[in-house]
């Protein structure tokens, strides 16, 4: 038996925490580590845009259901049961499996090319989307674990600092994509990006399996408290139906994560467009810059809010309010200027504010439950928030960049133009009059959706506002 096993040891666990502070730091980095590899493997498709959309020629419709929805709807679907299996199993093995099957499966997407079988030809397309779906369904299997393993090894009074700390896998593996992935696919191209950043995943796994121990469940409550053996999806369905601050949060991270993941994955190509950056470009310029400026505000608002819940117990979800409204004016300046510095001033100062939603949204989901059905509730959470959220965000985009596209192209008297047209070597081809209607649509089309959804931010932020609300009486992990 452990120190970290003792009786005395799990009597005070909900004072201290499992194991030692230097063991809870590893695995605390360790699981960051993780979920960086799932944000890297997940954003590397829109650092590589500039350079694979043309070669693949499809509209910003097909892009949107590419980076989005394709990825989204088994990984919003696997992610539930996956999550209720974590409740009863154990979690480090889950995951464990789940990263090494993403990493697997964002390698393959670099073998994405036309494939006949018979008669049969299956575009690319269709085989990067598959991959996708496969990327998606290990990536499932990360954070509703992740998030209940962390309650395990923290207690209450530290959990914001650590979820924070955790939730910058978000930007920070949006940084990595961008650092690394950004400065490949300029050199060696697209394909190669997803290689080199795919494969090291299937090491992670392994370390991740030879390291990390499985704490006993529910090990920071408070001494006393009754668990069930066996929890029930009904079960959680239940206690959740409650608290109506988990819902309101809810709507808030997912209105949060349509406009950022719709943002996030167009934003490559934005820059493209609007300044003639190439993927590498943009990427080091602009995309690191902003990712680390987001890791920052979604750690502070972790540790800001736990300075603050003695005398502010909402103060959680009212600082994600405040950082969601107030990227707005932001946004604004980034996707209106013709300077690409003020554009970087923008989205920097607009991603540093808002991210710190991610630390609230975790605090929120799992503090307002009993430990038997924290990880159900994470994978809820998710659920609702990427399909809706990220399943539809970038299609919103897409669709829209689109629809706007071709209202300007027929205003201009260009209506046979399409965007594969204006996009690579294809646009040169184009007589001169043709080529000044893309020079006008095909970048103020994407700028005009990008700023739409922007505004959308603070209609999140209200419902950040509202979850305070009933935010202190729904709280159980106080």
């Amino acid at each position: 038996m452990t120190a970290a096993d003792s009786p005395t040891a799990q009597q005070d666990g909900h004072i201290h925490g499992y194991g030692t502070k230097g063991y809870r730091s590893y695995v605390l980095t360790a699981l960051l580590v993780i979920y960086i590899l799932n944000f890297v493997d997940r954003g590397l498709l829109s650092v590589v845009a500039p350079q694979m959309k043309p070669e693949l020629g499809i509209s910003d419709t097909a892009f949107g259901l590419l980076t989005g929805f394709g990825f989204a709807l088994l990984y919003t679907f696997v992610g539930i049961p996956l999550a209720q299996f974590a409740e009863t199993r154990h979690r480090v093995w889950i995951m464990t499996v789940c990263v090494a099957l993403w990493s697997l499966m964002t390698a393959l997407c670099g073998l994405a090319t036309e494939v006949t079988i018979g008669s049969l030809t299956i575009g690319a397309f269709w085989i990067l989307l598959a991959c996708r779906v496969g990327v998606g369904i290990g990536e499932a299997g990360c954070t509703p674990p992740a998030n209940s393993l962390i309650a395990d090894y923290y207690p209450p009074k530290s959990r914001s600092t650590a979820l924070g700390y955790y939730a910058m896998g978000v930007t920070l593996g949006g940084l990595l994509a961008n650092l690394i992935g950004g400065p490949i696919t300029d050199a060696f191209g697209w394909r190669a990006a997803f290689f080199v950043l795919g494969v090291p995943g299937i090491i992670v796994a392994v370390v991740l399996k030879m390291t990390v121990k499985e704490p006993p469940r529910g090990y920071t409550d408070p001494p006393g408290t009754v668990r069930k053996a066996r929890p029930k999806f009904a079960d959680g369905m239940k206690e959740l139906a409650s608290k109506p601050s988990f819902w309101t949060m809810t709507v808030a991270a997912t209105i949060a994560a349509f406009c950022g993941y719709g943002i996030a994955s167009f934003q490559s190509l934005f820059l493209n467009r609007s300044f003639g950056l190439t993927a590498g470009e943009a990427a080091l310029m602009v995309n690191v810059p902003v990712a680390l400026t987001a890791a920052v505000g979604t750690v502070a608002t972790g540790w800001l809010a736990e300075k603050l819940s003695a005398r502010h117990p909402t103060a959680i979800a009212w600082l994600a309010g405040i950082g969601l409204t107030a990227s707005v004016p932001f946004y604004v300046v980034a996707f209106t200027t013709h300077n690409l510095w003020l554009c970087l001033v923008g989205l920097a100062l607009g991603s540093g504010i808002k991210y710190g939603y991610l630390a609230a949204q975790y605090t929120i989901g799992q503090g307002v439950v009993s430990a038997q059905v924290r990880a159900v509730s994470t994978a809820v959470l998710l659920f609702v928030v990427n399909l809706l959220g990220y399943g539809l965000g970038p299609l919103f985009i897409g669709a829209l960049s689109d629809v706007i596209f071709n209202l300007q192209v027929a205003d201009l008297g260009a209506a046979e133009l399409t965007r594969k047209s204006c996009e690579g070597a294809a646009r040169a081809a184009l007589a001169l009059a043709d080529q000044q209607v893309c020079a006008i649509a095909h970048p103020q089309s994407l700028q005009r959706s990008l700023l739409i959804t922007a505004g959308l931010y603070a209609v999140g932020g209200g419902f950040f506002f509202l979850t305070c609300r009933w935010l202190k009486r729904d709280m159980v992990a106080k």
